[in-house]
């Protein structure tokens, strides 16, 4: 079935123009992915899962799911709490750092608005995004239901994908965010890690170590990002290294994973290979970074994606 959801926390965006301009958007690692994914398969049912407020921005944002053609089922709206916020600084050789104000965003209480028959709206076959990012902003007193309604949708035949995607200042400690990545990986039919996101918890520091750690895990697929030199993929007992070309202007980095994990999930929804997948998600994490922001401008990035035969 051609539906995926992506589970997590969107943010309101400041970024900084000049020492006195600041710009304000929406962005957040599983809604950069929707909207990426959603860009080049218009044809996959694309969705966010989290919570927002009641006030201006979240309505904003709302608006904004709408206008990119998310579906927005499973967004809850706190009667209380708002969005997170966070600003975003690039240096001059397109590195980013960030400031966050989350703690308290609705997001963290989106367990609150699951009852048992939100499970049951999941349907065989259906996709469900989340990261290391998703489990960290999930409160910690609900991530045991957190995890039972994992196991849930897997006994109705959903379809886990799980990213690291570690963040150290959103765990208490690295063991607890270890903790939870393996228990996430054992849920996951799909992983899609970066070396560097397990390199601190686990101690591996390349690709192939990253293959080794996943495999005794039941995956059934496993996409390795290792920076801008190559991607591995294992799958079907296959494993292939996918050569990637570098990007010489790069301008801003911050959503390149989550262009590409989107961009290969929907070309696996859609039945393309795993060759052409890592392909399509290479061009369009290349593309995003040449651009300024979480989401790149929409007309020069269906360009490059129609170049490569989106």
């Amino acid at each position: 079935m051609n539906k995926i959801f992506f589970l997590g926390e969107c943010m309101v965006e400041l970024r900084a123009i000049d020492d006195d301009t600041m710009k304000q958007s929406f962005a957040g690692d599983v809604y950069n992915s929707a909207v990426y994914l959603q860009r080049c398969f218009p044809t996959v049912t694309t969705g966010m899962v989290t919570a927002l407020g009641r006030d201006a921005l979240s309505e904003k944002m709302i608006q904004r799911f709408r206008k990119a053609s998310l579906d927005t089922t499973f967004v809850f709206q706190h009667p209380e709490k708002v969005p997170g916020l966070y600003l975003i600084k690039t240096d001059a050789l397109g590195e980013r750092s960030f400031t966050y104000w989350r703690n308290d965003s609705a997001a963290r209480q989106l367990m609150g608005f699951f009852n048992d028959d939100i499970a049951d709206l999941f349907n065989a076959g259906e996709y469900l995004f989340i990261s290391g990012i998703s489990l960290a902003v999930i409160a910690p007193s609900d991530r045991d239901a957190f995890w039972r309604f994992l196991d849930k949708l897997k006994s109705r035949g959903v379809n886990i994908v799980f990213d690291p995607n570690y963040r150290a200042r959103l765990w208490d400690s690295p063991e607890q965010a270890k903790l939870a990545f393996e228990q996430a990986f054992t849920l996951a039919d799909i992983a899609l890690p970066g070396v560097e996101d397990l390199e601190v918890l686990f101690n591996i520091s390349d690709a192939e170590a990253v293959i080794d750690f996943c495999t005794p895990f039941k995956l059934q697929e496993i996409v390795v990002k290792n920076g801008p030199d190559s991607v591995l993929t294992y799958a079907n007992n296959s494993l292939l290294k996918h050569p990637i070309r570098p990007v010489s202007n790069v301008i801003d980095t911050t959503s390149a994973g989550d262009a590409f994990n989107g961009v290969y999930l929907g070309a696996r929804i859609e039945k393309r290979s795993i060759v052409d997948a890592v392909q399509l998600a290479a061009c369009a994490a290349g593309t995003v970074i040449q651009h300024p922001g979480a989401i790149a401008p929409e007309e020069p990035f269906r360009t490059a994606m129609t170049a490569v035969g989106i």
